[in-house]
């Protein structure tokens, strides 16, 4: 397989490490038209990554290049807006891929991603079926392991292992099919997010991934001082935030530390579906009290 030129400028952004995916993008210098589009994309990406949203918006009005780039607008609109006005973006993006070149593989990306973040998974995987890419790939295996189809997403990363079996993409996937099967595989996941830390900057994203499986095995102790390190990186990283509320149940820690991190989630990532679905709860237990309390 042919070296890519853009390697390490996409391997960064696989691994959550988007400020080095944008300062990538920023110094690499090339005449190749399809290159550009690809540095465009991923900073965009790595943009919308650390939610600059505005930004994006503000950038891509003025933008002249590629429509593929273009695309990028709907899930930096998407994201920007409450979930009950994202009606409009859904509808616009219904007819982008009603009609739209085999050759972008950014548009199914980003309808995917829309439709997982609205739970509709078999949706995503829709409008993945026709994409032959490693990205896709990854993002149908999601898709299966959130489906709980261990099954299925065997048999796609298979699919990945024949395409690129030394990927990080690849890798990664790996890690999280391991961790959602448990049992003897987390010792495998183990060592996939250990060495993938190891080999590139330990990112929040790779913190997690290490820190789910020592939950798993029941590591709190470690698991909790993986998830602070990562948090000294990125405090108002989603994920590492959800699973220290985990880690502080497991260890018994006061209520306090709960209910603090619980505030930082709502108050910095309000729109996250974990949150979205905690207050959800929130109102239905209240509902629930108000009633028996009548």
């Amino acid at each position: 397989m042919p070296s890519d030129p853009l390697f390490d400028l996409k391997n960064a952004f696989y691994i959550g490490n988007y400020q080095g995916c944008i300062n990538e993008a920023q110094r690499t210098k090339t005449d190749d038209i399809g290159q550009k589009k690809d540095l465009d994309v991923f900073m965009y990406r790595s943009y919308i990554a650390l939610k600059k949203y505005g930004l994006v918006l503000d950038e891509l009005e003025r933008y002249s290049g590629p429509e593929e780039v273009l695309d990028l607008r709907l899930l930096a609109e998407f994201l920007s807006r409450e979930p009950q006005a994202r009606g409009s973006v859904c509808g616009e993006l219904e007819k982008r891929l009603s009609s739209f070149s085999p050759k972008n593989e950014t548009l199914p990306i980003v309808g995917a991603t829309i439709y997982m973040h609205q739970g509709d998974f078999v949706g995503a995987l829709k409008v993945l079926s026709n994409c032959a890419t490693l990205e896709s790939m990854a993002l149908t295996l999601q898709c299966y392991l959130l489906l709980d189809r261990i099954d299925l997403a065997t048999k796609e990363l298979n699919r990945m292992v024949s395409a690129d079996e030394d990927a990080s993409l690849t890798q990664l996937c790996s890690g999280w099919l391991h961790l959602h099967t448990g049992g003897d595989k987390l010792q495998e996941a183990f060592y996939i997010f250990t060495e993938m830390a190891d080999k590139n900057t330990k990112t929040p994203l790779l913190a997690v991934g290490l820190a789910s499986v020592l939950i798993a095995q029941g590591k709190y102790e470690e698991a909790d001082q993986c998830l602070a390190d990562a948090l000294e990186k990125d405090p108002n990283h989603v994920e590492t935030v959800i699973n220290q509320i985990v880690v502080s149940q497991f260890l018994g820690k006061s209520p306090e530390v709960s209910t603090r991190l619980l505030a930082q989630l709502k108050s910095s990532n309000y729109l996250h579906p974990f949150v979205q679905d905690y207050q959800a709860k929130e109102q239905e237990f209240k509902k629930l009290g108000l009633a028996f309390a009548h």
